[in-house]
């Protein structure tokens, strides 16, 4: 019997790549029985008859894929490899017999966003270990209506049911996202908001909370103190106030307060240089462990742009582990069968590594 942490991954919009990169993560392990398996322990918060269409996508004559369907997480133990537990934790009714592959639905975005409250709030009750989250669509989130289209994403829906858990607001339930490949790891001081409003959220408290919520998640990770370079808003890094002076007036004085409280705030260097700074090669020791970005584009262009297979995302703050893969719904390529699994299985690790 398996005594490895349980791990729930949610499907995300069924009209998209998520229950077939979740299957295909299965089916990799039971084809390489040589390799240590990724997805022991692991069950699928979701829909039987989602998965069942997933599976018969990658394996098409049922020859090394099973779902198994399973009442509660422990039943998820020791299972042999080829096995795909499923809980039903609830229904997606398409207006057919099946999802309508790479098309926004609002029955899609509400069963999507069903399945991440029900992860959420058994990590919360520490009922699993962690939670994976395939990708969602946005739009079929918005769609399905209250309450989910109040939530531009996973992040701030997962804030929402941590901050409910606790009983304590969102602002004192503050959470930030990390992307992070083979490669290289970026923080955002900002995540989902029209870029006006990013600018506007690089405030003191909002770059000192950031680099406190990188330093306390990053020591779980690295199991000691991370370099944190902190990449400054303007070109240049302002060039001493000639090309702004957020640096001077803001970013600097936060990098200070963080550094008396022993937290490793190198910089703020010019966001163009920094990433390659940070970035992890072959025989070459990265100056950082992680990059703190200023707003969400500046950060997730070069980690993208280094390895969107491997990518990771990873919602620090929480007071549960949440990861998930760093590539969207791809509704250009649902459904056929082909969409790789490697970001998914890369997400598994990496909640293994942040499980306490």
């Amino acid at each position: 019997m398996s005594t490895l942490p349980i791990i729930a991954i949610t499907p995300g919009d069924p009209c998209g790549i998520g229950p077939e990169v979740i299957a295909r993560a299965f089916l990799n392990d039971a084809l390489t029985p040589q390799a240590k398996p990724v997805t022991q322990a692991c069950f699928v918060a979701g829909d039987v008859g989602v998965m069942q269409q997933a599976a018969e996508l990658v394996d098409p004559e049922a020859q090394k894929l099973q779902i198994k369907v399973i009442e509660k997480p422990a039943q998820a133990l020791g299972l042999p490899l080829g096995v795909l537990p499923v809980m039903q934790v609830a229904n997606y009714v398409p207006n057919g017999t099946e999802p309508t592959y790479g098309a926004v639905q609002a029955e899609a975005g509400r069963f999507a966003g069903e399945c991440v409250v029900w992860a959420a709030q058994a990590a919360l009750r520490q009922e699993i270990a962690a939670m994976v989250t395939a990708p969602l669509h946005k739009e079929a989130l918005s769609a399905a209506g209250a309450p989910f289209n109040q939530f531009p994403g996973h992040t701030e829906l997962l804030q929402f049911e941590a901050a409910a858990h606790q009983g304590v607001s969102l602002l004192d339930m503050p959470v930030r996202m990390m992307l992070a490949n083979d490669e290289l790891r970026t923080v955002l001081v900002s995540i989902h908001v029209a870029l006006r409003q990013a600018l506007e959220a690089v405030t003191y408290d909002n770059v000192l909370e950031s680099l406190r919520i990188t330093h306390q998640s990053l020591r779980l990770l690295l199991g000691r103190a991370p370099k944190i370079a902190v990449a400054g808003l303007n070109p240049h890094a302002g060039e001493g106030g000639l090309f702004g002076r957020e640096e001077i007036d803001i970013i600097e004085p936060a990098m200070a307060q963080a550094r008396s409280e022993g937290i490793l705030a190198l910089g703020p260097y010019a966001p163009d240089t920094v990433f390659m700074r940070a970035r992890q090669k072959p025989h070459v020791h990265p100056e950082f462990d992680v990059v703190l970005a200023m707003y969400h584009d500046q950060g997730l262009i070069p980690v993208k742009y280094m390895g969107i297979e491997q990518g990771v995302n990873v919602t620090l703050g929480l007071p549960l582990v949440r990861t998930s893969p760093d590539h969207g719904t791809a509704f250009d390529i649902a459904g056929q069968g082909r969409a790789d699994a490697s970001s998914m299985m890369a997400a598994i690790k990496m909640a293994r590594q942040l499980i306490p």
